[in-house]
């Protein structure tokens, strides 16, 4: 064997094994950050916008991204919440789906997914993608970038 193949064989050994022995971690990365995303998702439905807060880093260095504007800071970003959805009609039942939850480390992760408001005004929708770190035992958005989904082109006049 040469020396080329046994360096490849080791890593591929030792890949293997990391990704074995990371796996009851990832478990748990995963539990946490869902734990905290249904959190929210149910304080949401019952009107509760501090509530849904509390999955978010209580920090100025929080980071919230939409529509072109960056808000800065955990009261800045409730304050946003509270005057865009001031109302249970506003807020409507939220619902998560297709989420992805990726580990960037052993205690932060990228969640990717969509988000969904059913309201009597309409449907609407979007994605988001939010870096999650593990802050005193509980898992913590600390930026958040939400996009809501373009209305469709309308039909060309050909």
């Amino acid at each position: 064997m040469s020396l080329m193949r046994c360096d490849s064989l080791t890593v591929s050994v030792l890949m293997l094994a990391a990704a074995g022995g990371c796996a009851p971690q990832h478990r748990e990365l995963r539990s946490g950050v869902m734990d905290t995303l249904n959190r929210q998702v149910d304080a949401w439905n019952k009107g509760d916008i501090d509530g849904f807060m509390d999955g978010y880093w209580r920090s100025d260095d929080l980071t919230f991204s939409t529509g072109g504007r960056v808000t800065r800071g955990w009261t800045a970003t409730r304050d946003r919440y509270r005057t865009r959805y001031g109302s249970r009609e506003k807020m409507g039942v939220l619902d998560f789906s297709d989420l992805e939850i990726r580990p960037i480390g052993r205690d932060a992760a990228l969640v990717l997914g969509r988000w969904r408001l059913e309201r009597q005004d309409g449907t609407p929708s979007g994605n988001f993608s939010l870096v999650m770190v593990k802050h005193s035992g509980r898992w913590l958005v600390v930026h958040d970038h939400t996009s809501s989904d373009e209305p469709p082109d309308p039909p060309s006049s050909n």
